[in-house]
């Protein structure tokens, strides 16, 4: 039986692919989440947005009735908050090397 490094590299790229992708769009929906609840919005409509819209219509959406500064520093507070419940609750993203 030989070890084929090759394929053994690219189901490590799949893996690592779908846990990053995994661990984004958790960010994403509680940053929405969180966004949501500075702003005053109903949650379940922003994270329900997020399936259909990219993060910038939504801002610009909110941007409206918020104003777009507003809504942008909220945004980011939010996010921030997110990335870090995630990390705490997960684990540190980042790939894990070959070494």
């Amino acid at each position: 039986m030989a070890f084929d490094l090759q394929k053994m590299l690219h189901r490590k790229g799949e893996f690592e692919s779908a846990r990053l992708d995994a661990f984004a769009f958790r960010v994403r929906a509680r940053a929405m989440r969180g966004l949501a609840e500075a702003l005053g919005e109903d949650p379940d409509d922003l994270v329900r947005a997020i399936a259909t819209d990219e993060d910038d219509a939504i801002l610009a959406r909110l941007g409206e009735t918020h104003g777009p500064d507003a809504v942008r520093a909220a945004f980011a507070t939010a996010r921030a908050a997110a990335e870090a419940d995630a990390v705490a609750e997960l684990g540190d993203p980042t790939p894990v090397r070959l070494a």
